[in-house]
């Protein structure tokens, strides 16, 4: 049964961002809102957390994990940030943005994409998930509370029809170890993605924003 920690979403109260900092650094896997969907994340240096949250989604180690930094100084620790792509980023974090770059070696092997050595990385404007990590001091898994199993590979969980907040909560309180509530109904637009590894943006999925993006990138062209 995960614990409950109710946080308000302009201010969050540091004495319980502090006790949620220490259960993610023991190891916690928590349910959490962003600026966009409700996530399931950890701190991204718990080998042991990670590991959970890829049993949670049943994801293969194939597939990357993307995580939440807190400013564009630090995603350049986890990433290699080019003079154009450091343009794009500054001018849309923070945001529903999640950006493809080159991974530093900062970033743990399970978390990154095996074969192109990348990450995905997003800073996003959410009080909330801003404070959790200037608290952490590390960058936060963020991956879509959409599950298609439970940890048990017994029937689907479909978060997608999930109508409300409660229900959400009832689908994944025996899953992860914190639920952070800050009062806000879950979203199911998920970030746009976009590609940074090579010469030109290359926009990899639609979400929210886009309009925004591709606006950008076309000034641009």
């Amino acid at each position: 049964m995960a614990t409950f920690y109710e946080l308000h979403p302009d201010t969050p109260q540091q004495r319980r961002v502090e006790q949620i900092i220490k259960d993610l650094k023991d190891g916690a896997v928590m349910l959490y809102p962003t600026d966009t969907v409700y996530a399931i994340g950890c701190d991204l240096s718990v080998k042991s957390a990670v590991e959970k949250v890829r049993q949670i989604k049943q994801l293969s180690n194939d597939k990357p994990l993307t995580f939440l930094c807190s400013s564009l100084s630090n995603i350049a620790s986890y990433a290699i940030v080019s003079d154009s792509g450091y343009r794009i980023i500054k001018r849309l974090i923070p945001g529903p943005y999640t950006f493809v770059l080159p991974a530093t070696k900062l970033v743990p092997r399970l978390v990154m994409s095996p074969k192109r050595k990348t990450t995905g990385i997003r800073v996003p404007d959410n009080q909330v998930c801003l404070s959790l990590l200037e608290t952490l001091g590390n960058p936060i898994i963020s991956t879509s509370a959409h599950i298609t199993s439970d940890a048990e590979g017994m029937a689907p969980i479909k978060i997608e029809a999930v109508t409300g907040k409660a229900e959400l909560f009832d689908c994944l309180e025996n899953l992860v170890d914190i639920i952070v509530d800050d009062g806000s109904d879950p979203g199911y637009q998920v970030s746009t993605i976009l590609d940074l590894t090579g010469q030109q943006p290359n926009l990899i999925r639609q979400g929210l924003g886009v309009e925004t993006l591709t606006a950008l990138i076309g000034s641009r062209e």
